[in-house]
């Protein structure tokens, strides 16, 4: 199951482009307010995507398990 973050880092791409498209379907160039809060909003993306890059690897010289099916049930891919 997605967790609530991985679902809002694959989401905000799209919703940055559509806010962008919105703001010039009328016609009228983004204010420094509306660059500031996009600038601030591609910051934190990076920095989430940094996070879960050094929150979710594995250990140097750690062995990994790809996921298996035993018994009819799927055991998760991990670290051994």
């Amino acid at each position: 199951m997605l967790r609530a973050a991985e679902l809002a880092l694959f989401a905000a791409p799209l919703a940055a482009y559509v806010f962008w498209r919105m703001t010039f379907a009328r016609g009228e160039p983004p204010t420094p307010r509306t660059l500031t809060l996009i600038l601030a909003g591609l910051l934190l993306f990076g920095a989430a995507l940094a996070w879960f890059g050094l929150h979710d690897r594995l250990p140097p010289g750690a062995r990994y398990v790809p996921p298996q099916l035993q018994d009819g049930r799927i055991i998760p891919g991990h670290g051994a």
